[in-house]
């Protein structure tokens, strides 16, 4: 193994549950109290259920470039933080966030992002984390040039008038592997051609 890769292989952080900071939450267990722990128990689960909801979501506005709607699933103050083997996004805050996507998610592009295995947290009534296992593929057709992989997501919500919001966002690389492309894909349906940012604009 090169210098290189010892020095990646002991700076990379441990994508454990002690590793990113997730606690335990609050026990999926009915209580003894009667009917009312039993209401909280069904508050719970349906806040857990929103909180996938809201996850999803936030995966089918970014390959749609459904940008309104995305940023209605963010806290104003977002910390989003995403590790590749090729780059790097640290952005605080919501305008800052959604003017990186927009650059992003081109008519030039084809995003497929897939959240699967979710762990929720409930930490309280208004505040839980997330746990969620990333695979995507990224073409951007402009460059040549294509992206795929898995990554393990990391999130805060927080619940605020009644809608839970992303509070902090991160992932880290389990695998990546970017290939340059000999000839654009012939995609017979391209959605983001159509939705994506215009490339034009960003000139």
């Amino acid at each position: 193994m090169s210098d290189a890769a010892k020095d990646e292989k002991k700076t990379q952080r441990s994508l454990t549950r002690a590793g990113i900071g997730i606690e335990d939450g609050l026990p999926l267990e009915v209580g003894d109290g009667g009917v009312d722990d039993l209401r909280k128990g069904i508050q719970m689960l349906m806040d857990i259920e929103a909180i996938r909801q809201l996850k999803h979501a936030y995966f089918r506005c970014i390959d749609t470039a459904n940008f309104e709607e995305l940023g209605s699933l963010f806290h104003e103050d977002v910390f989003v933080h995403f590790v590749g083997g090729s780059y790097e996004w640290k952005l605080q805050g919501k305008d800052e966030y959604l003017g990186s996507v927009k650059k992003s998610f081109t008519d030039q592009s084809v995003g497929h992002h897939n959240g699967h295995h979710p762990e929720i947290q409930m930490l309280s009534e208004t505040e839980a984390t997330g746990i969620w296992y990333l695979a995507d593929n990224m073409w951007v057709m402009n460059y040549n040039f294509f992206t795929t992989g898995t990554a393990i997501y990391w999130d805060r919500y927080l619940k605020v008038d009644g809608r839970w919001l992303i509070k902090d966002t991160r992932y880290e690389r389990i695998y990546e592997i970017n290939q340059a492309l000999k000839e654009r894909p012939a995609f017979s349906a391209h959605y983001l051609g159509s939705h994506g940012t215009p490339l034009e604009s960003l000139d």
